[in-house]
C-alpha cells in the first residue's frame, strides 16, 4: 500500500497547479460578483455528473446534491424578498412570481448572463446539450453555485447574490408581470392548441415523490402527441398549471406569435 501524501507533497502540487487555479477562481469571482472562501464548494457545484468518468475529474461528487441544497437555498430567498418587497402581493400571486422567476428558463437566462457555461466541467456531449439550448444542465448549475455560495458565506451573503443576480433592485412588477400572474395556463393553453387545430392538451402523472404530508407531482403536457412541458408542484393542479406554462411558452414561440 503506497504511503498517503505529505502535506509538503500536497502543497507542492497545489502550487504547481495554483497559477491556472488561481486565474479562473478570480474570473469565477468576477462573473458571480462574490469572493470565493473555499474553492471545494464551488468545484462541487461546477462538476457535471458527466465529467466523473473524466481522467482530469478532481473529485467524486456531482453538483446533484449541491442543486438540490440551491433549490431549496433559492426559494426560501425570493420568497423572503417578495414577501418583503410587496405587500400589495397575496400568497398566490407570490406563488406564482416565484415560479417565473426560478423557473428552468429563467435560471438559465440567469446563468448565461454570468457565462456559467465557461466554468462547468462536463464531458463534450455534455457541453453540446447546452449548445442545442436545452437549459437543464445550465439552470442545475446556477442552484448549486447558489448553494456553494450559501454554504461558503452563509444565508446573508446567498441573499445578496439573489438580490443582485435574479433580482436586482431595478426589478420591478409591471403590468405584463401581473397579467402573466394572474393568467391560467391551463385555459391558454387550450385556447391556443385548439387555435393551431392540435387539438386538446393531454395532462399525464409521471411520478409522486415524499411523504403523504409533503407530496410532489410531476406532470407532463402533451400537444398533438408532442411533449410540450413538464411542471412540478406540491398538488397535481399546480403541476399540470406549471407544465401548462412551460407548453404555452414553448408552442408560442416555436410559431413566432407574441
Amino acid at each position: 500500500m503506497k504511503a498517503p501524501l505529505s502535506v509538503k507533497k500536497l502543497l507542492g502540487i497545489f502550487l504547481k497547479r495554483g497559477k491556472e487555479k488561481l486565474r479562473r477562481k478570480g474570473d469565477l469571482e468576477r462573473a458571480l460578483g462574490i469572493k470565493v472562501r473555499n474553492e471545494a464548494y464551488f468545484s462541487e457545484a461546477l462538476r457535471h455528473r458527466s465529467a466523473l468518468s473524466m481522467p482530469s475529474n478532481g473529485g467524486k461528487n456531482s453538483n446533484e446534491r449541491m442543486e438540490f441544497l440551491g433549490d431549496a437555498v433559492l426559494n426560501l430567498l425570493v420568497a423572503e424578498i417578495l414577501f418583503e418587497r410587496f405587500e400589495e402581493l397575496d400568497e398566490g400571486q407570490m406563488t406564482r412570481l416565484r415560479s417565473l422567476l426560478v423557473n428552468q428558463h429563467a435560471l438559465a437566462e440567469r446563468a448565461a448572463a454570468v457565462n456559467l457555461s465557461d466554468f462547468l466541467m462536463m464531458s463534450n456531449s455534455a457541453h453540446q446539450t447546452i449548445e442545442k439550448g436545452y437549459e437543464t444542465i445550465i439552470s442545475d448549475a446556477f442552484e448549486a453555485v447558489v448553494a456553494a455560495i450559501y454554504l461558503d458565506g452563509g444565508l446573508k451573503a446567498a441573499k445578496a447574490f439573489v438580490l443582485d443576480k435574479v433580482m436586482p433592485g431595478e426589478f420591478r412588477i409591471d403590468r405584463e408581470m401581473f397579467k402573466a400572474l394572474d393568467r391560467n395556463f391551463k385555459s391558454a393553453l387550450l385556447e391556443l392548441s385548439q387555435g393551431r387545430g392540435l387539438g386538446a392538451p393531454r395532462y399525464n402523472l409521471i411520478k409522486e415523490e415524499g411523504p403523504d404530508h409533503d407530496r410532489t407531482f410531476t406532470v407532463e403536457v402533451l400537444v398533438n402527441e408532442t411533449r410540450y412541458g413538464m411542471g412540478s408542484g406540491k398538488t397535481k393542479k399546480a403541476a399540470e398549471q406549471a407544465a401548462a406554462e412551460q407548453a404555452y411558452e414553448s408552442l408560442k414561440d416555436e410559431k413566432g406569435i407574441d
